[in-house]
């Protein structure tokens, strides 16, 4: 297997060359999750500025589709079934959907892959499309590595993920490109929830401040009693309605920050489709999560936000160049990433000691400036 190590900064001869071709039938494999696949969007537009002309496609799983739809650079979507492939092996008839799926790939005949996912089973992918160029990083984990011809060398351990995936930019020579998020809001998603909306009982028109209190790992999640004293007084004090939203499995805690705020709150968590989310964060006047997939769609729409931050890294996956809308605690133990917080020998103190006051001290700041004439109190 050809081994070519492109080495970052700098230029040395692999990356010379490699900038200097030009590829006609190109696949990006970034499968999940949402905040990846949006922070690997600069890559797809970078990838249409250098290459006009290329037939530009995206492996990504199905429950991350969403996200591409509509895409102007992107010619072609290609779902892959996460869950069901993971039974490759163990069932006759997933082995065989599987060994199909990997026969479409070769049947597409691509000149250039480029693996942003780093794993074993995209770098095999990546392999077993039969692509002669197949650019990855040096870093890559569980052997990713050894699938690919041309690999890229992260030497800063805490760059942002962005960052990181700009890096293919020096390799494929279209680093100069400005870093765009470009993400379609869909026409009729945007109806959708300006219906819901305005059935809850938001006047057509009538600003909203959206609030998601949920996300995938449990210590990331600050407390319920948090969110809903935020919700009361950003909402008494400046008369603008509060939306809550989030997925079927956040539902529980969403209806417990609605109950705990009292007043009017429309909550639609468990109500939307991924497209809607969009069409909604992007209807917001300003948006508070966590570090969750609805803030990275803030993030590629360029909404106000204050992003609230315990477990992980805003200086990796934080809002990109955004650092002024975090909101954490800086404590020796944090980042830790610890998903679960029996796991945490400090009580959970990162989400459990960042008082409201806070965040609502930097929501202020942003609707001042937006809604000063609105303001109450």
């Amino acid at each position: 297997m050809a081994d070519s190590r492109i080495s970052l900064p700098g230029v040395n001869l692999a990356t010379h060359e490699l900038s200097r071709r030009e590829f006609r039938r190109i696949l990006i494999i970034k499968p999940s999750s949402f905040g990846d696949v949006i922070h690997a969007l600069p890559v797809l537009n970078g990838l249409r500025r250098r290459y006009p002309r290329a037939q530009i496609s995206w492996l990504v799983n199905y429950n991350c589709a969403g996200l591409l739809e509509g895409q102007p650079a992107l010619d072609e979507i290609i779902r892959f079934d996460r869950k069901r492939y993971a039974r490759v092996g163990w069932s006759l008839s997933v082995t065989a959907d599987f060994a199909a799926f990997i026969r479409g790939l070769q049947a597409r005949r691509f000149d250039l892959v480029v693996d942003l996912q780093g794993l074993f089973r995209s770098g095999f992918m990546a392999f077993a499309s039969g692509a002669g160029t197949r650019l990855g990083f040096g870093s890559a984990r569980e052997f990713a590595w050894m699938f690919y011809t041309h690999r890229v060398s992260v030497r800063e351990r805490d760059m942002h993920a962005v960052d990181r995936n700009w890096l293919f930019g020096r390799a494929l020579g279209f680093e100069d490109a400005p870093i765009d998020f470009h993400l379609p809001v869909r026409v009729e998603a945007r109806t959708a929830i300006r219906q819901k909306l305005e059935a809850a009982g938001l006047k057509a028109g009538a600003p909203y401040v959206l609030m998601a209190p949920g996300t995938r790992w449990e210590t990331k999640i600050w407390p319920a009693e948090h969110f809903a004293e935020v919700a009361r007084r950003v909402r008494d004090q400046y008369g603008v309605a509060i939306v809550l939203a989030g997925m079927d499995s956040e539902v529980p805690l969403a209806n417990r920050v609605a109950e705990l705020a009292g007043g009017e709150i429309i909550n639609v968590a468990g109500r939307t489709s991924l497209a809607e989310l969009i069409a909604l964060v992007d209807g917001a006047a300003m948006v508070v999560m966590h570090d969750s997939g609805p803030m990275h769609l803030a993030l590629a729409l360029g909404k106000p936000m204050v992003a609230i931050y315990g477990p992980t890294s805003p200086a990796r996956t934080g809002p990109y160049r955004r650092d002024d809308v975090v909101a954490r605690l800086d404590l020796p133990c944090s980042p830790c990433y610890l998903k679960d917080v029996a796991d945490c020998p400090y009580g959970h103190r990162c989400m459990k000691e960042l008082r409201p006051d806070v965040v609502i001290e930097r929501v202020r700041r942003v609707l001042d400036q937006r809604m000063g004439a609105r303001v109450q109190g």
